[in-house]
């Protein structure tokens, strides 16, 4: 028997605030560093506007991000706008818990002065004064072999470099840091020089002196011990933070920008969600997991860390790239549970599969309905929709579940299908509709011709195209046509669309919209057509009769979206079966209110 009943969506584990006030005053803080506008957009797949950049700098402020790196403003105009759009677009962004009243600070990006020039004559070092930043980020060489064979100035004129441009940007009054390029490959090939290097910017000056793994060949106990070295290096000037910035090409970036930590860095330099340059930079979403969920530091606000999944969606969306399902802490899947082994353990102990509550960083538990689970994956879909089931409808529902997968459906992200499996296995649900018949004819519409020389004449000349057997003036067209039991009453309805589907999806809303006026606020939003490589029967994909299976969104007017699946050796079946599903789906879960999506 399926129950109504409210779930506890808003329950506060025991002692949070405490452990977060806690955490605030006593642990160790390591400053944020966001290149997510300069770094992140050198992805392949990444282009931003101005205005992309702005939104998600904001974001970043709202994160509490202790650094924003807007770009390289000697480099492009792009980047020349930002920094002059920067300031008014973050009037009234919340300010950083590091800093107090103070907000995230902008940092411009750019090289030490040229070889063999000056500061004052250097068009790059101009632009980044111009930039109206108050954090430089210098880059420069620490390898010896990239000074001599590709920056092509002898290793003295390369200190000189760093010196001379940190000392010009102190005496403006700007907080500098200095990325000391290659700074792991150099330490392995001349380690002497690549802490020549650091060292000379810390007698310039510098604030923060970062430690480059610029090829991302590093591991991590390299990174860990190298970085002690540095540390050790600059002893003599305390007020110099050390800082880290690894790439992924080992899959090694957040492992190593944590040995850093370990090592004594107090600043990360990275990207959201990972995006950068190759294989992309430190995964600065995971950096904020590991160090203050797993480490004991502070990095941003607690109340901002619940916040880490929907910002990081948030960046995903503007940047054009939607977050990987796995991706940890705040992927849809980060902690999903597919195993009916691991559903009915999560159910009893959520810690024997969950390393962490995923509410702290904003996210969710959730289990995944398949041919894989068992009866506690059913008990939890039911919980999740606000039902209540026993363990004899649950196993039902099991079975159909798993005989349906074998046909060809997966349920894995088509929650609302398995609702209403779960829903029409109650004695006591009464279906909104039930469908009596239905049918789709496909056919073309096709127009007078005469017989004139000038239309023979297009005839002839329209021979060869493929389908040339139709005539030119042809449309195509779909009508379908569906018989409901709508209450008490049978209703017929039909209705031209493009396409099949299309075609169903208005002939069935229209005696249903009329019944149930809150299905006007929804609507498809994707459609999507999977051709099965081969049945139970071992027939190919190239089978004319091979199953299909169809998966279709829908979504309201507040964005909320549900998925049903469908699978048949027709399409339209399968379409209509996912079409029923979702429209059956909104009737239940919508009002005039709007759609309430668990």
């Amino acid at each position: 028997m399926v129950q109504q009943t409210r779930a506890d969506s808003d329950h506060t584990s025991p002692g949070v605030e405490l452990a977060s006030s806690l955490l605030d005053s006593l642990a160790p803080y390591v400053s944020m560093y966001d290149t997510t506008l300069r770094d992140g957009a050198q992805m392949v797949g990444i282009s931003l506007t101005v205005g992309d950049k702005l939104k998600i700098a904001r974001l970043l402020t709202e994160l509490g991000a202790d650094y924003i790196e807007g770009g390289w403003p000697g480099s492009n105009p792009k980047d020349a706008e930002f920094f002059l759009r920067f300031q008014e677009a973050m009037a009234g962004a919340p300010c950083n818990a590091r800093y107090g009243t103070q907000k995230t600070k902008l940092a411009a990006f750019g090289a030490t002065r040229r070889k063999y020039s000056s500061c004052e004559q250097d068009a790059n070092v101009k632009a980044l004064v111009d930039s109206g930043a108050d954090v430089i980020t210098l880059v420069a060489k620490a390898w010896d072999v990239q000074v001599t064979k590709v920056l092509e100035a002898s290793l003295e004129e390369n200190l000189l470099m760093i010196r001379e441009t940190v000392e010009y940007f102190k005496a403006l009054g700007k907080e500098v840091m200095l990325d000391a390029e290659h700074f792991f490959d150099g330490y392995k090939a001349n380690s002497q020089y690549a802490l020549a290097a650091l060292r000379t910017a810390a007698e310039a000056g510098a604030d923060v002196v970062v430690l480059c793994d610029t090829n991302g060949g590093s591991m991590p106990w390299q990174v860990e011990d190298w970085t002690r070295a540095a540390k050790e290096v600059l002893q003599d000037w305390p007020h110099v933070r050390i800082g880290i910035h690894t790439h992924n090409d080992c899959d090694m970036a957040v492992a190593n920008s944590l040995a850093a930590v370990r090592g004594g860095a107090t600043l990360i330099q990275g990207c959201m969600n990972g995006y950068g340059e190759r294989t992309g930079n430190a995964n600065l979403v995971s950096v904020i997991g590991g160090l203050q969920a797993k480490m004991g530091y502070r990095c941003i606000p607690m109340e901002s860390l619940s916040r880490l999944t929907e910002i990081a969606s948030e960046v995903g969306e503007i940047a054009g790239q939607p977050m990987r399902p796995s991706q940890p802490f705040v992927g849809s899947s980060a902690f999903a549970h597919k195993g009916g082994i691991h559903v009915a353990a999560v159910r009893k102990m959520p810690e024997s599969y969950n390393h962490m509550d995923p509410r702290s960083v904003g996210n969710t538990m959730r289990s995944v309905v398949s041919e894989l689970s068992g009866r506690g994956n059913i008990l939890d879909k039911a919980e999740q929709a606000g039902l209540l089931l026993d363990k004899d409808v649950a196993g039902s529902v099991l079975a159909r579940i798993k005989q349906m997968e074998n046909e060809g459906c997966t349920f894995e992200n088509a929650g609302a299908s398995v609702d209403m499996l779960i829903m029409r296995r109650d004695r006591h649900y009464r279906q909104p509709f039930r469908v009596l018949e239905f049918s789709v004819i496909s056919s073309n519409r096709g127009g007078a011709r005469g017989s004139d020389s000038e239309d023979d004449e297009v005839g002839e000349a329209s021979s060869g195209h493929c389908g040339d057997w139709l005539d030119a003036n042809n449309s195509h067209v779909n009508q379908a046509i569906v018989k409901l039991l709508v209450g008490n009453k049978v209703k017929l309805s039909a209705a031209e669309g493009n396409g099949p589907v299309d075609a169903l999806n208005k002939a069935l809303r229209e005696p249903l919209e009329t019944e149930y006026p809150q299905l006007r606020q929804t609507d498809l939003a994707d459609y999507r057509v999977r051709l099965l490589e081969s049945d139970i029967s071992g027939r190919s994909a190239s089978d004319s009769a091979s199953t299909t299976r169809v998966t279709i969104d829908f979504e309201d007017e507040d964005g909320n979206k549900w998925t049903t699946v469908g699978a048949h050796t027709s399409i339209v079946e399968a379409s209509f079966r996912a079409l029923v599903d979702g429209l059956e789906f909104g009737i239940i879960n919508c009002d005039d209110d709007g759609c309430d999506i668990n």
